[in-house]
């Protein structure tokens, strides 16, 4: 479970990220965090994977309070959590086979894991025929998708995706909602942000 208790972000007397913000997320859950631009989406889950700190009140992950964890002990607290960013952030030279093999490579995963689960991953978000294909041959939508393979490929407990569909038309839009929906039937935790409703009405 994931409880935000009173939590306060104030980076300075104009300018107030969020306020006094309480909240839960049941294990299994699909929980979308709509919001106009600037209106603090990115900074709660910034609070979550311990890239900010609250200025008042705290953040629980499995009852474990996240500020507390030990810098040392952050990389492995971060394996539970797969993220998925708005500009996708995958490495250019790199096709779509190596940025998810990247990701177990970083995770400590053996050759043969890697082998195994990265065309499956692939698979999962419908690009199992991309594997070689560098990010430049790819739609927006199929880098979106290459990027929640790489999210998912080392098994978290977690997705968190920030402004997932932000910059996708409304096709794209529609396959990377039903992928992530996909995840989250397979009993994945799954929190997304959205300035657009109506990414929050097609789901």
């Amino acid at each position: 479970m994931i409880y935000f208790d009173k939590v306060s972000k104030i980076y300075s007397s104009d300018s107030i990220a969020l306020e006094d913000v309480t909240f839960q997320v049941s294990p299994g859950e699909f929980v979308s965090v709509v919001g106009h631009s600037g209106a603090g989406k990115t900074t709660l889950l910034k609070m979550l994977i311990v890239e900010d700190k609250p200025t008042d009140g705290r953040v629980f992950f499995e009852s474990l309070d996240v500020h507390s964890i030990p810098r040392s002990r952050l990389p492995h607290y971060r394996r539970k959590i797969g993220t998925v960013f708005q500009d996708f952030k995958l490495l250019p030279h790199k096709t779509a086979y190596e940025n998810i093999a990247f990701a177990m490579e970083a995770n400590g995963r053996s050759d043969a894991e890697i082998a195994e689960n990265v065309p499956q991953a692939l698979e999962l978000v419908d690009l199992g025929n991309k594997l070689w294909n560098f990010p430049h041959e790819l739609s927006g939508g199929e880098k979106q998708r290459v990027a929640i393979a790489r999210a998912i490929v080392n098994q978290p407990d977690l997705i968190i995706a920030d402004e997932p569909t932000g910059n996708l038309d409304p096709i794209a839009t529609y396959e990377v909602l039903q992928i992530l929906k996909k995840i989250n039937d397979l009993v994945t935790t799954v929190i997304m942000t959205t300035h657009n409703k109506g990414v929050i009405d097609a789901l």
